[in-house]
């Protein structure tokens, strides 16, 4: 039997976290280049984008939860029908690294599984912010005794958005034939959306 994942053509991506860590902010860079620094609500939204790579079309959904988990049925199911995770804190936000622990957990016991694709991401980085959460602090406890990618983010400033997706998009088994669809996804979009500026040294990548 042979060792190696198939590729997909179809994956879903969640994005966890509590209230008002920048979650749809994140999303809302990464598809339209836009940050609205006014916190709103989200109750559940879910975004979905076609990518043409290699000759092949792959579908990318983006599932953007709120933040108080009202219906604890709902959030268990959005887990169970995912394929990588996104647990967002906001790096002034002590409270909200605890309820990334606690997602983690969550993850573990609906999945049935020791390492579950997840990327745990400090957003709100923006240099000189206020921090609760030390970079080492959280470093330690997620890539060292997790065995989990950990990225800061800065969605205001458009600081490794890109970086987040393109993990979620490798730990999902879309590998490096779609990185360089991120990079020209602007392409692919629908034309009234397609209003992306050129790409900067934020929001460059490679194949990887």
């Amino acid at each position: 039997m042979s060792l190696v994942a198939k590729e997909k053509n179809h994956v879903r991506l969640v994005f966890l976290g509590a209230a008002g860590v920048g979650k749809t902010a994140l999303i809302r860079r990464f598809l339209m280049d836009t940050f609205e620094p006014k916190h709103r609500r989200t109750v559940e939204e879910l975004h979905s984008k076609e990518y043409e790579v290699s000759g092949a079309t792959v579908k990318v959904e983006i599932l953007d939860t709120s933040g108080s988990y009202s219906f604890p049925a709902t959030k268990k199911l959005s887990i169970q029908n995912s394929d990588a995770f996104a647990l967002v804190y906001a790096v002034d936000d002590a409270e909200s690294f605890e309820s990334v622990k606690s997602l983690r957990e969550e993850i573990l016991e609906v999945k049935e599984d020791k390492f579950p694709p997840i990327v745990v991401v400090g957003n709100k980085a923006e240099s000189g912010g206020e921090r609760q959460v030390p970079v080492e602090d959280a470093l330690s406890l997620v890539e060292l005794d997790w065995n989990t990618r950990f990225v800061e983010t800065s969605a205001k400033d458009n600081e490794n958005v890109l970086e987040v997706f393109r993990e979620l998009l490798q730990q999902a088994n879309l590998p490096s034939r779609l990185s360089p669809a991120l990079c020209k996804r602007r392409e692919t979009l629908p034309k009234e959306q397609a209003l992306r500026p050129p790409m900067n040294k934020t929001n460059s990548c490679s194949v990887c």
